[in-house]
């Protein structure tokens, strides 16, 4: 059986991002305004689609305190977050075949480290690299070099963002592959870029992978 390593990115691709902005709105609105904060939660994600920026929103509206960073609590916060559709059933579908699944995502350590104990999967992975923590982010080469290794014969990696996701697996000879953004993922997706940046698969949803990596 050919080994492979099955690698995916973490925010709009098994989870969605805008699910932790509201988690974190909430866990937010309850620290400003404990008997209110539904209210005031409400509030923020209108301000937010909006396209108003809720923090500035926040600071002119209430006499917050000055130890209240409402940055610091945004990335801080343990979330409330769930899985995107088919994803557990997709990382447990590959562990069952014995292939080694990794994850490359970037962003802060302790807001990344929350979302994966959060969502209960950080023992699914073989290695998880976190671009504050490795020390680079995407499309850096040695993200992606540091998931090869000797026995494996074919390398998968599945996110969103062709500005920044494919080049790089492209380049390696990766099989790279796009989730399509269904609406719910905060930032677009740019398909009008060189084609070294796209992805050479496109898929609608998570379980389409078992079909594909077999």
């Amino acid at each position: 059986m050919e080994n492979k390593y099955i690698i995916f990115d973490l925010d709009d691709t098994l989870v969605y991002e805008i699910n932790y902005l509201e988690s974190a709105y909430l866990d937010i609105a309850k620290k400003i305004d404990v008997l209110n904060y539904q209210l005031l939660y409400n509030d923020m994600i209108s301000w937010y689609h909006s396209k108003l920026n809720v923090f500035n929103l926040l600071i002119e509206k209430y006499p917050l305190q000055k130890d209240l960073n409402l940055l610091e609590l945004y990335r801080n916060h343990f979330p409330n977050i769930v899985l995107n559709e088919g994803a557990l059933e997709v990382l447990e579908y590959f562990r069952s075949k014995g292939y080694k699944l990794g994850v490359i995502t970037d962003g802060r350590s302790i807001t990344q480290r929350n979302k994966l104990k959060s969502l209960s999967i950080e023992n699914k992975f073989d290695k998880i690299v976190v671009s504050e923590e490795f020390g680079s982010s995407k499309p850096d080469l040695r993200n992606f070099n540091n998931f090869i290794e000797d026995g494996i014969s074919e390398y998968y990696y599945i996110a969103d963002n062709p500005n920044k996701d494919f080049i790089t697996p492209n380049k390696l000879g990766w099989k790279s592959i796009c989730l399509l953004n269904n609406g719910k993922n905060i930032h677009p997706q740019n398909f009008e870029v060189d084609y070294s940046y796209l992805p050479k698969i496109r898929i609608r949803r998570l379980i389409e992978l078992i079909d594909i990596i077999s």
